[in-house]
């Protein structure tokens, strides 16, 4: 079905795939796949995890978008979860997102995007004071519509592209022989516990893939959504599979698989021994346009959920104002912004983000689950279906719950209060019904 929305539809295939890309790639690729690499230590086994954390999310895509082909509304996921569940539980998701989940990893990647900005201009300026100026920005140019937000957040995720693909040109170019070994193809004999560091490199991988699912939210947005969104979900995580595991076979090549362990900023290392300082800047600044373009994302985005909170009454009325020129959610996407500001300002987004990460992948989950649901309730052929439903659907489903129990397990502390904070919504949402 397809409802009329108060918001433009403007956003075709390039906005919606790149939409999509941007909500994953973020600084992070830059940084983190030393993580992996601790975890297991040989070549073939790094680059496995990361192909294997692609073809999960891409499973997930493939879920979202059949999701998006039965129900092309605004709100995504918050949509999913409300007509196949219950609204309580959509509201739930609601809730956490405002609180934590998008403005909490928003405060963290803008004080991320400051550090970096501060390093290459060399402006005296404090790093919070850095972080409130990227958001307070973003905030007034994604209130001039979803053209401009959308726009600005493409562009940006393909200097990041570019940033990335600067590195590997770079590394081909100048690096020499190959630092990597792709034999054994193990580093110890097959057992358990190689299945276990295999699963604890996974973790971080599949935290890197995660952000696609945001793309859902601009389904009252896109043109021909029934096609369009599916269409760009998929084109936007087979790019995302095709950045990640390109860079980091690069990483191992430039480094090795003991080398990539040993440093904590992988692509500023590959960048500085090839050339040098000018290197070392140069992809700082990638790493600054990445975490700028993952903002510009998070702004365009997540508000059209607290609009579409707003237009079922379980949330401020005045959260669902639309302008009616630009007719951009200009209170919803406010609110955001003031809100990702006060946790920059706070100096909290660290924990913040640690609390709920077990909940947004709970939620993933959960949002798998409406496939069953809906498909049940429906005579009515989709756009598209999800190839290998139902397995692949339930192999997606364990994957997250397997994060979800892993994060229980290594940080019970942090993930029963981001817990609490869902279960807090549920009086909240039956006091504001």
């Amino acid at each position: 079905m397809k409802e009329e929305s108060k918001l433009a539809r403007q956003l075709g295939l390039f906005g919606t795939t790149m939409a999509v890309m941007g909500g994953i790639i973020g600084a992070g690729i830059f940084i983190n796949p030393y993580i992996v690499a601790q975890r297991v230590h040989s070549a073939p086994l790094i680059l496995g995890a990361w192909i294997a954390g692609g073809l999960i999310a891409l499973a997930g895509g493939f879920i979202y978008a059949e999701l998006a082909a039965r129900l092309p509304v605004v709100g995504g996921q918050y949509a999913y979860l409300r007509d196949a569940l219950h609204p309580s539980v959509a509201f739930v998701y609601g809730w956490v997102l405002l609180l934590v989940i998008q403005t909490g990893g928003m405060a963290a990647v803008a004080v991320t995007f400051a550090r970096y900005f501060v390093e290459l201009t060399g402006w005296p300026i404090h790093d919070s004071l850095g972080a409130i100026a990227a958001l307070a920005l973003l905030t007034g140019i994604n209130c001039l519509g979803v053209r401009a937000g959308s726009r600005l957040q493409s562009a940006m995720t393909l200097t990041a592209i570019a940033a990335v693909g600067m590195l590997e040109i770079v590394s081909f170019a100048r690096g020499g022989a190959s630092q990597a070994s792709w034999h054994p193809l193990l580093d110890q004999p097959p057992s358990f516990p190689l299945l276990l560091a295999f699963g604890a490199a996974m973790t971080p991988v599949l935290f890197a893939y995660g952000g696609w699912q945001t793309s859902s939210f601009l389904g009252g947005e896109v043109r021909n959504p029934e096609k369009t969104l599916p269409r760009g979900l998929i084109l936007g995580v087979l790019g995302v599979i095709a950045v990640y595991v390109s860079v980091n076979f690069v990483y191992l090549r430039s480094l090795g698989a003991g080398g990539l362990a040993a440093t904590s900023t992988p692509a500023s290392s590959v960048m500085r021994g090839l050339l040098g300082a000018r290197g070392g800047q140069l992809i700082a600044a990638g790493i600054a346009f990445s975490a700028f373009g993952f903002l510009a994302q998070s702004m365009l985005t997540a508000p059209r959920v607290y609009f579409a909170m707003a237009e079922d009454g379980v949330f401020f009325k005045a959260v669902a104002r639309v302008h009616p020129r630009t007719r951009a959610p200009m209170v919803a996407i406010a609110l955001q912004g003031v809100w990702a500001i006060v946790i920059a300002l706070s100096g909290t987004y660290g924990q913040v983000v640690n609390y709920v990460v077990a909940m947004d992948c709970l939620f993933i989950g959960l949002t798998a689950t409406c496939l069953f649901v809906l498909r049940r309730r429906s005579t009515l052929p989709a756009n598209f279906r999800v190839p290998g439903h139902p397995w692949t659907t339930l192999l997606f489903i364990a994957a997250e719950w397997l994060v979800v129990a892993s994060t229980f397990a290594h940080d019970p502390v942090r993930s029963g209060i981001g817990l609490l904070i869902a279960l807090a919504g549920v009086p909240i949402y039956f006091l504001w019904r």
